[in-house]
C-alpha cells in the first residue's frame, strides 16, 4: 500500500536533496547508455558473426591470446625469483646489523650503515614475538612505510642483542629492474603472436594439411569416384584417426552404393525378359491371333504366365523395398508353428505330385510372430526346394524346439550347393550355376527374402548343404516365454 501511495503522489525532494525531475532525467539517461550499449554490442555480434575466418587463423588467434594470457603469471613468477635472488645479500647484511649496536637513541648513524645496503634502521620498542604471531608482524611492517623522501622502500625485521631492529632497504633498482623486464616480456610475446600470425601457413601446412585433404576429397566426391579415399600420410594422433573413420564410412557408402546399383541392375535384367516375352506374343497375336484360335490360345496363356512372373517379382521387389526402408510391419500374434507347417504341407501335395513330401513334427511349442510371414518363409523354402530337386526326390518339413528355440526346416534331396555358392545364396538376385543351367524358374530374391523375416523376428537363417546329397534350410526362432 505504502509503495502505491508514493507513486501517486510523490514528494518534490528526493531524500538526499535531489530534485525529482533531476533524479528522473538521469536514471533515463543511464537506460538510454544501456540501451545504446547493448545495440553496440550486438552489432559488433553480427558482425563478428559473418565473418568467416579460416581454422589456421582461428586457431593463431587463439593460442595468441593464451601466450599473452600467460605474459602476467610469467612475469609475477620472474619478479618472485629476482626478489629470492637478492635475499642472500640482504641476509648478511642483516646479520651483521644484528652483530652492531645502534649509536644513539636505538638509531643507526650513516657511519654504521655506510658499507650495508640499508638507508635507515631503528630499534622497535618492543622486539616482535616468534612463530605465526611474529611473522604476521614482519609482514605487517614490510610495507608499513613504502615511500620516504622520495624513494621507494620495504622495512626488513631482525633480532639484535638489544632487541628487534628494522631496516629501510631501498628498491627503486629492483622495480627499475622489473619494469624492463615486463616491457622486454611483452614486446617478444607480441613479436611471437605477430610471427604466429604471419607464419601461420606454416600451420596449416604441417598440422591442418589432412583436414585440408579431407575437405578436397569430400568436395571432388561423385558417383564416378566413390573409390577415392584420403590420404592418411603426415596425419598424427586424432586427425589421423579421423582420417581413417571417414575412409571407412566411404567404404560403406561406396559398398551400399555398388549394392544399389547391382540392385537396380539385377531387377531390370529380370524385368525385361517378360516383357520382351510378352511384347513377342503381341505381335504374334496381331498377325496370326485374329484367325488362328491356337495361336491365340498360347499367346494368352503366355502372356498370362508372365504377368504372373511380373507380379510375383514386383511384390518381392517392393518387400525388399518396405524393408530397407524401416517400414516392415509385423502383425505379431501367438500360435504354434505346426499349423502352418501342415498348412504348407498340404499346399506342397497338391502343387507337385511328382516329389515325396512328409512332416515331422517333434512336440508342439509356441512362438510370437507374424503368421503370415511364417507362411511366406515357409513356401518359399519349399517352393526353393521343389525347384533344385529331381523329380522323385524327398523333400521333409520340421518343428522341434529344445526348450527356447523353435526351429522350423526344409530339407531336400536335390543336387546341393557347392561351399563356394553357399556363403552367396541369401544375396539378392544370387543363383548358382547349377540353377542357372537347370534353367529353373526364380529371380534369386526368395532365399534374401527369407532370411529378411527371420531376422525381423529375433531369428537366424541356417543352411546346411552337400553336393549330391541335398540341401536343409533351418529357421531359428525365439519361443514364447510362458
Amino acid at each position: 500500500m505504502s509503495k502505491k501511495k508514493k507513486q501517486s503522489r510523490p514528494t518534490p525532494q528526493q531524500e538526499d536533496g535531489w530534485p525529482l525531475g533531476a533524479a528522473r532525467r538521469g536514471e533515463s539517461g543511464e537506460n538510454g547508455l544501456t540501451r545504446f550499449s547493448r545495440s553496440v554490442h550486438g552489432t559488433l555480434v553480427r558482425l563478428l558473426s559473418n565473418l568467416r575466418l579460416s581454422l589456421t587463423l582461428r586457431i593463431a588467434l587463439h593460442f595468441s591470446g593464451q601466450l599473452l594470457l600467460t605474459t602476467l603469471p610469467v612475469l609475477a613468477v620472474v619478479m618472485l625469483a629476482l626478489c629470492v635472488a637478492q635475499w642472500p645479500a640482504a641476509d648478511r647484511a642483516l646479520g651483521e646489523l644484528a652483530a652492531m649496536t645502534p649509536a644513539q637513541d636505538g638509531v643507526y648513524t650513516q657511519e654504521q650503515l655506510a658499507n650495508l645496503p640499508f638507508t635507515e634502521a631503528y630499534l622497535l620498542p618492543q622486539p616482535y614475538n616468534g612463530g605465526l604471531p611474529g611473522l604476521a608482524q614482519r609482514l605487517s611492517l614490510l610495507f608499513s612505510d613504502v615511500e620516504k623522501d622520495g624513494q621507494r622502500r620495504v622495512l626488513l625485521y631482525v633480532d639484535t642483542v638489544d632487541g628487534g631492529v628494522a631496516a629501510a632497504w631501498p628498491v627503486d633498482d629492483l622495480l627499475y629492474q622489473m619494469s624492463i623486464l615486463f616491457w622486454v616480456l611483452v614486446c617478444l610475446d607480441l613479436y611471437r603472436v605477430g610471427y604466429f600470425l604471419t607464419h601461420r601457413d606454416r600451420l596449416n601446412r604441417r598440422v591442418l594439411k589432412p583436414i585440408t585433404d579431407m575437405a578436397e576429397t569430400a568436395a571432388a566426391l561423385s558417383a564416378n569416384n566413390l573409390s577415392d579415399r584420403i590420404s592418411v600420410e603426415g596425419a598424427k594422433n586424432e586427425l589421423k584417426d579421423l582420417a581413417l573413420v571417414i575412409n571407412g564410412m566411404l567404404d560403406r557408402i561406396e559398398l551400399s552404393y555398388n549394392s544399389q546399383k547391382q540392385f537396380v541392375s539385377d531387377a531390370s535384367h529380370e524385368l525385361r525378359t517378360p516383357i520382351a516375352v510378352i511384347q513377342g506374343y503381341v505381335g504374334m497375336l496381331e498377325r496370326w491371333g485374329k484367325t488362328d484360335k491356337a495361336v491365340l490360345d498360347e499367346g494368352i496363356s503366355a502372356i498370362s504366365q508372365e504377368a504372373a512372373s511380373m507380379k510375383e517379382l514386383v511384390e518381392r521387389l517392393l518387400f525388399l523395398a518396405r524393408h530397407d526402408k524401416k517400414t516392415l510391419m509385423l502383425e505379431m500374434e501367438v500360435f504354434d508353428p505346426l499349423e502352418v507347417m501342415s498348412e504348407v504341407h498340404r499346399e506342397a501335395r497338391l502343387l507337385s505330385t511328382r516329389h515325396r513330401f512328409e512332416l515331422n513334427p517333434a512336440h508342439s511349442a509356441r512362438i510370437s510372430a507374424d503368421k503370415g510371414m511364417i507362411k511366406q518363409l515357409m513356401r518359399i523354402l519349399v517352393d526353393n526346394a521343389i525347384k533344385y530337386t529331381p523329380e522323385g526326390g524327398k523333400i521333409t518339413l520340421g518343428v522341434r524346439h529344445d526348450g527356447s528355440t523353435c526351429y522350423l526346416s526344409v530339407t531336400d534331396t536335390g543336387a546341393g550347393i557347392s561351399a563356394e555358392d553357399l556363403p552367396k545364396v541369401f544375396d539378392r538376385f544370387y543363383r548358382c550355376d547349377e540353377a542357372r543351367k537347370s534353367q529353373t524358374s526364380g529371380h534369386g530374391l526368395g532365399l534374401s527374402i527369407a532370411r529378411i523375416i527371420v531376422t525381423a523376428h529375433g531369428g537366424h537363417l541356417k543352411v546346411r548343404s552337400k553336393v549330391g546329397a541335398g540341401t536343409t534350410f533351418t529357421a531359428c526362432l525365439p519361443l514364447e516365454k510362458e
